[in-house]
């Protein structure tokens, strides 16, 4: 196999060219050379994607079995359309990470690859289209990510496929959601919790998801697949295996989501992995696993990522890590209320 991977140098990028190298395939990598460095055994091509000369001469290093792209996510669907056009005669396949949030119902109601209806935008967006609603969905991300697809399908019909992740964890993540708990976990103490400790969560570990990427590049699949973790773990398990491999004597403090909303806890970033809606980690992912997804268990990813993180961890600098994560005066003033 010979593929491209734009980006290819933090986190997903990275794990799917150092699974397709661990393979013997031959790899090109395409970025800017800003945000990491290229992996021993790629052919690197630095350029920016966004500018059609750039991706004129990444075309002539061509032709590739397929191009795995983890690098439109902060892309306007134009520029997406941009790359497909311009390399959909230099590969056959195009693999496209994608989001849960391409979908109208997410995260009010559970989901499946089926669930209608896809949020709708233009293939030539300049990044202007779409919306976010008063309680948080949809969101113009969405829309943004819902027009990629569309310029993906347009350029490479039948052989594109669409992976929509949820929550990604593992090591390397840039966003900071686990290793806030990690890090949360091992200053010790009461440590406010999300109740339900019942509530089942489904991130999926970066390797996974890398993994399953290079198997559809390889593959003859179609269409769109969920990559959630199909068992998940429960919210309780999590933050106990968080205390476990920090080796942390702290004790979680299960607060109500009423109480959480009352001291205007922000869902999803201030306790990050909390958020009430029914459908957020009610997502399906069967037709993954039928085409070949298969997921460790999230404590795996929980002491690989701490391994990782304690060995002096260090992320690509990213602006949401700064979002994730209570307070510590906060935090305390609402365990003292209970």
């Amino acid at each position: 196999m010979r593929i491209l991977v734009m980006g290819g140098t933090w986190f997903l990028g990275k794990a799917i060219v150092e699974t397709a190298l661990a393979r013997g395939w031959d790899v090109t990598t395409f970025n800017r050379g800003r945000s990491g460095v290229d992996a021993p055994g790629v052919e690197a091509v630095h350029g920016d994607r966004t500018v059609q000369e750039d991706l004129r001469k990444l075309a002539q290093r061509g032709p590739w079995d397929a191009v795995v792209d983890t690098s439109s996510s902060e892309l306007p669907p134009r520029d997406v359309l941009l790359a497909t056009t311009t390399l959909a005669g230099r590969a056959r396949r195009w693999v496209h990470l994608s989001t849960v949030s391409v979908y109208e119902g997410w995260p009010h109601e559970p989901l499946t690859e089926d669930s209608p209806p896809l949020l709708r935008c233009p293939a030539d967006d300049d990044g202007s289209f779409g919306y976010t609603g008063d309680n948080g969905s949809p969101t113009k991300y969405g829309f943004q990510k819902a027009g990629g697809e569309r310029a993906v399908a347009e350029a490479f019909g039948d052989e594109a496929v669409f992976l929509r992740p949820g929550v990604i964890l593992g090591p390397g993540e840039y966003v900071g959601r686990l290793p806030w708990w990690l890090e949360r976990a091992k200053r010790g103490g009461r440590m406010l919790a999300p109740a339900p400790a019942e509530q089942r969560i489904q991130p999926v570990d970066v390797r996974d998801v890398a993994t399953f990427a290079v198997h559809q590049a390889a593959g003859t699949g179609r269409g769109a697949f969920n990559v959630t973790h199909p068992d998940g773990t429960s919210f309780g398990d999590f933050l106990t295996e968080c205390l476990r491999v920090t080796g942390s004597d702290g004790t979680p403090v299960w607060v109500e989501p009423d109480v959480l909303t009352e001291h205007r806890v922000k869902q999803w970033t201030e306790v990050p992995l909390w958020r009430t809606h029914a459908g957020v980690w009610s997502v399906d992912a069967r037709r993954a696993v039928e085409a070949g997804l298969r997921c460790r268990p999230i404590a795996d990813t929980v002491r690989d990522t701490w391994k990782w993180w304690a060995g002096d961890g260090r992320p690509v600098d990213h602006p949401r890590r700064a979002e994730h994560g209570i307070a510590a005066d906060k935090e305390e003033r609402i365990i003292a209320s209970l």
